[in-house]
């Protein structure tokens, strides 16, 4: 049987390592990933290797040549007019492929057993078998579903938290028959995962899971490289090691000469000629390159060293990596997580703070501290999206420094001399994070439209009116006082998609970001006329003579936010008579205690005069709760089917859209009026998307988000929402008590647990083999229904924080204590079951 090892990736998630070096070339115990591969595959009698390459091709052509030396027979594929993908370059070799074929990812360490997946293949008479494994996390993987038979049902590619089914990943190694490549086009890109395995799906073509046993790591990152290391030499994984063991833990290359005074703790690794000084702390985990020196005293906490490096006198290092040919002068410090690239010198005293990274060939001058990347600017370890937007603590996560940089990294994934609106609450901080955030932008070659301080559905209304590529807005956390959200849109107002956030990720974290010349630099302007503009469109969707015929009379609490100043107008201009609380603009944010109390006051104000209805405005004019002619607060699942109601009055048989997790009294009271539910998966982004996509949606979103109008902007607009409830209401003949008292009694209950991140994919995996497929609905988690009713159970990951949420719905409130009782067991037993197997491990 043929190999064909993929070996063609430039690694740019493991930069600067791999400036001047393939991936596959990365050394794991100062051996080639690749050679690793090789091994493996020589074990398994798996001798005739086909490697496709295409980043710095020579490099590994050089290092294996003809494979006699490994004990294989090697043959090279090179991409040289472009990169044809993982499918792509296999396809390009496909005259050298006439039996059974196995393909192999070059940038992994596994020591599976290969020749029992290809059993299994040849006993399933399998076309292509995906070998498959589990993992704690699988976010960063592509998700495979099987069936009993492993019959492959399912794929999923790099899902979101809250969209894990199973924690079964694809490890990028197949068994495939050569058949399988005749629904590849020739010469053009295309990738497994995203290409061939879902046609051959869709043509029913016989396609199987194996699911090894064993170790797997995607050598994909930095923080993956230095744990296989540690891994290997902890004997987690069946390796070759280039070295003898001279003593338990210990491998020690030839001619190598270690000072009687210095201290080695296994396991360690030390290669061919290198010099270990007097008194020199080497604890377990180091792994030193080959023609390494470490100067006298040097403290060595788990470094992982290339060939070629000199370490000076009292030097300190931990957890790092350093590349090769580097020098480090005496008395310097490179900390846990940092990166040294090729051919790089420290001077003496200098000291590289933890997670940064060094480019090669630099030199950081003596003294020096660093505590940014060098050259391209500060380094952060997180992804810098969560469930809608960028998030963090004011002036700490997001600082002015993070801003610029993200905004850098936004503009230059759009074209230079793009134009994106800019816009923000009025708060002391987000105007200061705007600035630099403008300053990014502006950096890349982008022009500013600056809305300055506005409510968030005007931002919304006024990205498609000017014209722009997208736009940012800035404002304090609906939820955490303390935080600050800043969310991007696409040229339609609406949120960017996953894929758009991963561009602006890639930008940020890899620094690709483009820099223009001072010609170039992007010019802001100051749009004139904007709330004018709102109001106009705003009035296209309202019948006014009802609401001014009606003379409605209602309070509004704007919790002094930016929405007080813009309100007001337009009611005025409806002929509504209308009380204001709280209108005065304030720069600190206002507590959920002190919201609690000025609603409770609401509620008294309303009341004491009479009003029609009393409404609080917040998240910067995007969510409102409302307050009936008694007084009384109507919120959460309640506003969401009271909207729900007004709307499928006045247009019945339209459609709603509403997330996974919402009330049945949705569905019920869609019946009562021939009308349809759309339910989308649990994020803002995902309501605007399908609130869009289908033209016959008069009502988006929820209690809990806000509501949209796609009529009128794609957005959640709380002032259009206050607005066209009292259109809605006048033209009904009704008050928000009636229509209270239509609405079905649905008991929705909730309940929330914390679930480590690490067993949230194997959680949601365990509940789906449980169930019968029948049961399940995967739109977001899983959700247990009974298709006889409108009674179901919702497990829920939270995408931003290790949780996991646990929804029961019924009309029946004993079947819902039962269930959330039953569930949170279930759940909870699993989850320290999984804990348990981890502390084992």
């Amino acid at each position: 049987m043929r190999a064909v090892l993929m070996a063609g990736g430039s690694g740019t998630r493991l930069r600067p390592l791999t400036c001047d070096l393939p991936k596959p070339m990365v050394p794991i115990l100062n051996r080639p990933i690749a050679e690793h591969i090789i091994n493996l595959l020589r074990r398994h009698n798996i001798t005739e290797i086909i490697a496709t390459l295409y980043y710095l091709p020579d490099v590994m052509r050089d290092y294996f040549q003809d494979g006699k030396d490994f004990g294989v027979e090697m043959t090279y594929a090179v991409e040289d007019e472009q990169p044809l993908g993982t499918a792509g370059c296999v396809k390009n070799v496909e005259d050298l492929l006439r039996n059974t074929f196995l393909v192999i990812s070059g940038d992994s360490i596994t020591d599976f057993d290969l020749q029992a997946a290809i059993a299994f293949h040849r006993q399933k008479k399998s076309k292509a078998t995906l070998v498959l494994t589990r993992v704690p996390n699988p976010v960063e993987f592509g998700v495979v579903i099987t069936d009993k038979e492993q019959k492959i049902v399912r794929f999923l590619e790099k899902p979101s938290s809250s969209e894990i089914f199973s924690d079964t990943v694809n490890t990028g190694t197949y068994i495939l028959e050569p058949e399988v490549l005749k629904y590849l086009p020739p010469n053009e890109e295309s990738d497994f995962s995203k290409d061939l395995f879902p046609l051959l799906l869709a043509k029913n073509e016989p396609m199987y899971g194996y699911i090894a046993e064993g170790y797997w790591c995607d050598v994909g990152h930095l923080d993956a490289y230095r744990e296989a290391q540690y891994d290997a030499l902890e004997k987690k994984v069946k390796l070759e090691f280039a070295y003898r063991e001279k003593s338990p833990g210990v491998w020690l290359g030839q001619n190598t000469y270690i000072d009687p005074t210095a201290k080695i703790e296994p396991p360690a690794l030390i290669g061919d000629n290198c010099r270990i000084g007097p008194g020199v702390m080497i604890e377990q985990g180091c792994v030193i390159g080959d023609n390494v020196t470490i100067g006298t005293a040097s403290d060595l906490k788990r470094p992982i060293i290339w060939n070629g490096v000199t370490v000076g006198d009292e030097s300190y290092l931990a957890a790092c990596v350093i590349a090769r040919g580097t020098r480090i002068d005496r008395r310097s410090q490179v900390l846990e997580g940092a990166i040294i690239g090729p051919l790089s010198i420290l001077g003496e005293e200098a000291q590289i703070s933890s997670n940064v990274r060094v480019w090669p060939n630099k030199r950081i001058e003596s003294g020096a501290i660093l505590n940014i990347n060098l050259i391209w600017g500060s380094t952060a370890n997180r992804n810098l999206f969560g469930q809608r937007g960028v998030t963090g603590l004011a002036n700490i996560d997001i600082t002015p420094e993070f801003a610029v940089k993200l905004g850098a990294a936004y503009g230059s994934t759009l074209k230079a001399g793009a134009q994106v609106v800019v816009s923000r609450d009025q708060r002391g901080f987000s105007r200061m994070i705007s600035r630099s955030l403008i300053s990014g932008l502006m950096s890349v070659g982008i022009n500013i439209q600056n809305l300055e301080a506005t409510a968030i559905p005007i931002s919304r209304t006024m990205t498609p009116k000017l014209g722009v590529s997208g736009g940012v807005h800035l404002r304090a956390h609906p939820d955490r006082t303390d935080h600050i959200l800043i969310e991007f849109f696409d040229d339609q107002g609406i949120n960017i998609t996953k894929s758009q956030e991963k561009k602006i990720e890639g930008a940020y974290f890899k620094e690709d970001l483009r820099r223009v010349g001072i010609a170039d630099i992007g010019n802001m302007s100051y749009p004139a006329q904007v709330i004018d503009t709102y109001r106009e469109t705003f009035e296209t969707q309202l019948d006014l003579d009802s609401i001014s015929n009606s003379d409605p009379k209602i309070v509004i609490d704007y919790v002094y936010g930016v929405s007080g100043a813009i309100l007001p107008q337009l009611l005025t201009k409806f002929g509504c008579d209308a009380i204001v609380l709280n209108a005065s603009l304030r720069q600190t944010t206002v507590t959920t205690e002190e919201r609690e109390s000025l609603l409770h006051q609401l509620g008294q104000v309303v009341e004491a005069v009479k009003a029609n209805l009393g409404a609080q405005v917040s998240a910067n004019g995007e969510q409102f709760i409302l307050v009936d002619e008694s007084g009384l607060s109507i919120r959460g699942e309640w506003l969401t089917a009271l909207m729900v109601n007004t709307i499928f009055t006045a247009y019945p048989r339209s459609t709603v859209v509403v997330p996974v997790e919402a009330s049945s009294a949705v569905e019920q009271i869609a019946r009562r009026h021939d009308g349809r539910v759309i339910r989308t998966k649990s994020n803002p982004t995902a309501l605007m998307e399908a609130a869009q996509m289908n033209p016959n949606v008069s009502l988006g979103g929820s209690g809990d988000t806000g509501f949209i109008f796609p009529q009128l902007h794609p957005g959640f607009d709380a002032m259009f929402s206050l607005a066209k409830l009292l259109e809605m209401l006048a033209t009904q003949e009704r008050s928000l008590v009636q229509i209270q008292a239509e609405l079905p009694r649905i008991c929705h209950k909730s309940y929330v647990l914390r679930c480590p991140w690490k067993v949230k994919g194997a959680l949601m995996r365990y509940l789906v083999e449980i169930h019968n497929p029948e049961q399940l609905e995967l739109i977001d988690g899983v959700k247990i229904i009974n298709p006889q009713n409108d009674n179901w159970i919702l497990i829920l990951p939270d995408a931003g924080e290790p949780f996991v949420h646990i929804v029961a719905n019924s009309d029946d409130r004993e079947w819902v204590d039962v269930n959330i009782r039953e569930y949170r067991h279930k759940v909870q037993s699993f989850i320290e079951q999984q804990q348990g197997d981890l502390i084992s491990m």
